[in-house]
């Protein structure tokens, strides 16, 4: 799970489309359901039977009707054993129908930039329009060390803004072009269509897929960018209090950039869930389950390391040692009966003033199948009942 990062100003030609004005009542919002997959599994799980459990998710997700899923990039973090997304997406692109997928995110510093544009169109393609496009910088020091970045510099935010200005030159480009950066060169050279060469793979989507960044903070620079550039906001929402600062920094963003107003409906919200017959079972399934465990072994001890666990507090002077998986559970995540999560989803939309998607968090459920996707119909059942 990543956290966002900063980067300067991208002039771009991808703007987001006018959809009401920020005053638009949350209601109004024809909000659809989404998934945000680390992927997350525990140690003993193998690495084959773990990117096979996601396969088999995300066809369970597109049958049931879930408008997308975001899967994760990690290459040093055990927990979360996935360092290219794109291969699952690729397989999972040719086992469903509907939904709509993403690398959430593509680390840009760990890839040229030339390199990643045609995968990125290849990937595009095999989609024909289903694919979106997750950026980053990294948040995880190990993986940034083991490719010689020096993270404490913000460096890799440097190189992050000048890949994705290289990709979208090559997406956009009519002709050929040279570009040396800071960090990488590239150049489209001359076609040679007597060699039968020349540059090919544009995206199947034009300009390109739609770009989409993650946040976290309460005035997280991330979502400022998301505005700036007419990218697509995703907020990590465990302290659901500041929710409604998440849209003003992206709406402040677009206004800097001189920008049209972003609309709510491209705004994704990811909280962890868990639906079950009654208060008492789904406490008990999440917190004693697999979710419960991976945040008390894995993402816990994470944060602790990185004196991050104030991004989890209710208030600020609750002391790092009260951070508990059953205090998550009960400030961060939504569990419950349907209708008490029917009831805490209205309320993010309250605090939020609306938005289009909300993403459940997905985590390794193969030792409870049965009860962990029952709870994801449950939550698309209940925010397609909000929406109709």
């Amino acid at each position: 799970m990543q956290f966002g990062w900063v980067l300067p100003y991208i002039p771009g030609s991808f703007i987001f489309s006018v959809c009401g004005n920020l005053n638009q009542r949350s209601l109004a919002l024809k909000m659809k359901i989404g998934a945000f997959m680390m992927p997350a599994h525990p140690s003993y799980r193998t690495i084959r039977d773990g990117h096979y459990h996601d396969l088999d998710t995300l066809k369970f997700l597109d049958a049931i009707g879930f408008h997308e899923a975001w899967v994760g990039e990690h290459y040093m973090m055990p927990a979360e054993p996935c360092p290219s997304p794109d291969l699952l997406i690729a397989q999972a692109f040719l086992e469903t129908e509907n939904i709509k997928l993403a690398p959430g995110a593509f680390m840009l510093p760990f890839h040229h930039p030339a390199e990643l544009a045609h995968r990125i169109c290849l990937l595009d393609h095999i989609g024909e329009g289903r694919l979106m496009v997750g950026i980053g910088a990294s948040g995880t020091s190990l993986d940034l060390e083991m490719f010689g970045i020096d993270h404490q510099t913000g460096i890799h935010r440097e190189m992050t803004a000048e890949s994705i200005a290289i990709m979208t030159r090559f997406w956009e480009s009519e002709g050929p072009f040279e570009y040396k950066g800071r960090f990488w060169s590239a150049r489209r050279p001359e076609d040679q269509p007597s060699k039968r060469s020349g540059y090919h793979l544009k995206p199947f989507q034009r300009p390109y897929p739609p770009i989409g960044v993650t946040g976290l903070s309460a005035a997280s620079p991330t979502l400022r960018l998301a505005g700036v550039n007419g990218w697509i906001p995703i907020s990590f929402c465990f302290t659901p209090q500041y929710l409604h600062t998440h849209w003003e920094v992206v709406t402040n963003g677009a206004r800097e950039a001189m920008r049209a107003a972003p609309s709510r409906e491209d705004w994704r919200i990811s909280r962890p869930f868990f639906v079950a017959d009654t208060d008492k079972e789904a406490w008990r399934r999440s917190v004693d389950g697999e979710m419960g465990r991976y945040f008390r072994e894995d993402y816990l001890p994470m944060l602790a390391g990185n004196n991050a666990l104030g991004l989890l507090k209710h208030d600020r002077d609750v002391p790092d040692s009260d951070v508990t998986v059953e205090y998550v559970a009960k400030h961060c995540w939504i569990t419950g009966s349907p209708e008490t999560v029917a009831d805490r989803v209205a309320e993010m939309e309250s605090l939020s003033g609306g938005f289009g998607v909300l993403h459940a968090m997905c985590f390794d459920h193969l030792d409870d199948v049965d009860a962990t996707r029952q709870s994801y119909s449950a939550l698309a059942d209940i925010v397609s009942a909000r929406r109709h």
